[in-house]
């Protein structure tokens, strides 16, 4: 009897972390996308009334203006003008005390969101070698480490790779010797994917 319900058990677990595999990033991406649109339709929409009273304001209105303002704004970083106005207010960010912290933090997060701002920051994907027969994935960021061999570094085919770790808790940034990594032929969005779910998905890598 105890083994028939230790098995109804194991079953009734098993298919509901099985539901829960499929159903939980489903709730998540419609619970952002919630967020993001009430967001939206509550300042911008708000906004829009103010300056406008006499136009006819409609539900939705303040979601379609904040996903054209997030359009604009993508096709305006192609130019170089915007570019540099950009750069100008980051620098401006970066001498406040608290604000540098929050906005760099974020920014750096939405950049590392960006495909074609990831493949220019994380420039190969590496297997960087810890012990004889253990591997880790990173990325490499800096080709060149200028300031170990200014401050007394003997190698100067030292990189700086980036180490992600699984489940998007954090990772470490460590400076090896090119000799260390062994390239992957593998696109940066398939290895980050594959990182982060500890190998659960992602593309297949082959040594370069």
């Amino acid at each position: 009897m105890n083994n028939v319900i230790r098995q109804a058990g194991k079953l009734l677990s098993g298919t509901f972390f099985q539901g829960l595999a499929i159903t939980l990033p489903l709730a998540l991406t419609l619970a952002f996308l919630y967020w993001f649109a009430a967001m939206a339709e509550d300042f911008l929409g708000g906004l829009i009334q103010h300056l406008f009273p006499d136009l006819r304001y409609w539900t939705g209105l303040g979601t379609l203006v904040a996903i054209a303002i997030v359009f604009v704004a993508g096709i305006l970083m192609n130019v170089w003008i915007a570019r540099r106005l950009m750069r100008l207010f980051d620098a401006l960010l970066d001498q406040i005390p608290l604000v540098k912290s929050v906005y760099g933090s974020l920014r750096d997060i939405a950049m590392l969101l960006s495909e074609k701002d990831s493949k220019s920051r994380f420039k190969k994907v590496v297997a960087v070698r810890v012990a004889e027969h253990v591997q880790i994935v990173g990325f490499v960021t800096v080709e060149d480490y200028a300031a170990l061999s200014q401050s007394g570094g003997k190698d100067k085919a030292t990189v700086g790779v980036y180490l992600p770790m699984s489940y998007q808790i954090g990772g470490y940034t460590v400076f090896v010797p090119k000799s260390a990594l062994e390239p992957l032929d593998m696109s940066v969005e398939d290895a980050m994917r594959f990182t982060l779910t500890a190998g659960v998905s992602g593309g297949k890598a082959e040594a370069a």
